[in-house]
């Protein structure tokens, strides 16, 4: 049978940069890490990208039967880590050796968790955005992964107008009185007159990207998302009773924070974790505002991950 991407020759002789097919539909095993025991095998319903370059000018195109074969042949045979996931990139490499020296693949999925309520017994199941992408460029690998957290931010500038206004109606309240007992101040704190002036606060999102060591048999994805989320003090929730939505607001009353904070938080949570780079970028969806307030972090290699 005629091969035309073979036989023929391009008729405007250039290389490109990347050619290949997107959104692939693939079931793939994730190896997932919980609370430091062996890590527990999540099937995940994946789009992936696969590229090659083109590097030949005069070819007419790739083959892209080849790259999608062993893409099947990998989410069959291999469970999906940065392990398996290197050498991969050699085999797709291969496929392509007299024409391409490049490998690009994006891999993105949701990963649901179960998250347990703050107070009460109840759980519930998140769904957590995650992506990888890998190159393969000068012979050597790089495996970036990614995840989206949901949190939620109190403006600590709004936090602080309404306690004003909450003191001036309790001094409008109780003007002229010498004193006023415990009760009456508590009855009142319980009154609507508690909640006279209350901060904006608003849903928000975080995008954090780390390098990770292609030697490693699994992602990190929840140490990631926990730290995120433990960093941020305010993640949101699943399953909620009164018990829990009440903790919730002790939490966001506890980690009022503008999106400079949140960045800065993040930052120093994934520095601990010791990534060998990365960067994050936080997004308020401002419940004041038509437009959102966005802060931008990163490790700061030399480079390396940066915006």
């Amino acid at each position: 049978m005629p091969d035309v991407a073979q036989s023929d020759f391009a008729s405007h002789a250039t290389t490109l940069d990347w050619v290949g097919m997107n959104k692939i539909s693939l079931p793939l095993q994730v190896p997932v890490n919980f609370d430091n025991k062996e890590p527990a095998i999540q099937q995940v319903g994946a789009e992936v990208g696969v590229f090659v370059n083109l590097s030949d000018p005069k070819a007419k195109g790739i083959h892209m039967s080849r790259l999608y074969l062993l893409l099947a042949e990998y989410a069959e045979s291999q469970v999906f880590s940065p392990s398996s996931f290197a050498e991969f990139a050699q085999k797709l490499l291969a496929s392509h050796e007299d024409i391409s020296d490049m490998v690009r693949v994006q891999v993105s999925f949701p990963l649901m968790l179960n998250r347990k309520a703050l107070k009460s017994q109840f759980s519930g199941y998140k769904s957590y955005p995650c992506e990888v992408e890998m190159r393969l460029v000068n012979n050597e690998v790089k495996i970036v992964s990614t995840v989206k957290v949901a949190y939620s931010s109190t403006c600590p500038c709004s936090a602080a107008l309404a306690r004003q206004l909450l003191q001036q109606e309790f001094s409008k309240d109780f003007d002229g009185q010498a004193s006023i007992d415990k009760e009456t101040i508590e009855a009142w704190l319980r009154s609507p007159k508690g909640s006279f002036a209350t901060p904006h606060s608003q849903r928000s999102e975080a995008y954090v990207q780390v390098l990770l060591d292609n030697n490693s048999e699994f992602f990190q994805f929840v140490d990631l998302i926990n730290n995120i989320e433990s960093s941020l003090g305010t993640p949101v929730q699943t399953a909620v009773k009164r018990e829990d939505e009440q903790e919730f607001a002790k939490l966001n009353g506890q980690n009022l924070m503008f999106c400079e904070d949140a960045a800065r938080r993040i930052h120093n949570g994934l520095t601990a974790q010791n990534f060998p780079d990365f960067r994050a970028k936080v997004s308020h969806y401002e419940s004041l505002h038509a437009h959102d307030a966005v802060s931008m972090t990163s490790k700061g290699v030399p480079g390396g991950l940066s915006w």
